[in-house]
């Protein structure tokens, strides 16, 4: 299994930072309390769980506490600590350490959803409104179709229109995909095989179906962004209604 460049990059940051900070910190451990050091390494282990996850900062706050007490109590240069304060401010460091580490990788999956719920609700908007201003269906079409290879981060993306010929894998209006009737695992099984239908339907009517290829081994996308997916459908299914009601069905 291969790892995202950013995760690698946290998890050598969350070992090997603590260390570096510790040791540029070394001068300082007769002149400033333990205390404070402990508090500066926890800086170090709050910016490995920002840039990072929450592996990274759970391993930034066991390094620091480790390098914590090698550098910073006596006996020096060993991981022995003789004094109880030292002892107490070592577990405390490793304990905030973690909470913190785990409060910031939160706040950090936080804002990742909000941009991208952000993210879907203008996309939503924007189709909405060509959808509806627009004297075009196929602009609309072509706009869901460019919009679908952003959302769910496929290869290619294109729109057939006419009659359903053959049975395809299908993503349904629940989000899930049905392959021969039965509800494919995509958590566990990634995206099935070959071309990926998407039937364009509103009112009952079909209108036609956007066929979805996703880039060989990707991750499927969350549910939330496959329902994003299905409603852009939609869109261009009424863009196709209304064009159909002014000029007769398309052949």
């Amino acid at each position: 299994m291969s790892f995202p460049l950013r995760d690698t990059a946290a998890v050598a940051a969350g070992a090997l930072a603590p260390f570096a900070a510790a040791l540029v910190l070394m001068p300082l451990r007769t002149s400033v309390t333990h205390t404070n050091l402990a508090l500066l390494l926890v800086v170090v282990i709050v910016a490995v769980s920002a840039f990072g996850n929450r592996f990274a900062g759970a391993l930034a706050a066991l390094s620091a506490s480790a390098w914590f007490d090698f550098f910073h109590t006596e006996p020096y240069q060993s991981f022995h600590i003789q004094d109880r304060a030292d002892i107490e401010t070592a577990v405390l460091l490793l304990v905030v350490g973690l909470i913190v580490s785990q409060l910031a990788a939160r706040g950090r999956t936080m804002k990742r959803i909000a941009v991208t719920d952000a993210t879907h609700l203008e996309r939503l908007h924007g189709t909405t409104h060509l959808a509806r201003f627009s004297t075009s269906s196929d602009d609309v079409v072509q706009r869901v179709r460019h919009e679908l290879v952003e959302v769910l981060e496929l290869r290619a993306c294109r729109f057939e229109y006419g009659t359903l010929i053959g049975r395809l894998p299908r993503l349904d209006p629940d989000g899930t995909v049905k392959v021969a009737g039965w509800i494919w695992d995509l958590e566990r099984q990634g995206w099935p095989e070959g071309e990926i239908e998407l039937r364009a339907i509103v009112h009952g009517r079909y209108q036609g179906r956007f066929l979805l290829t996703p880039e060989p081994g990707s991750v499927p996308p969350p549910l939330e962004a496959r329902l994003v997916a299905l409603d852009l459908a939609v869109q261009a299914a009424a863009a196709l209604d209304d064009d159909g009601v002014r000029t007769g069905p398309r052949s």
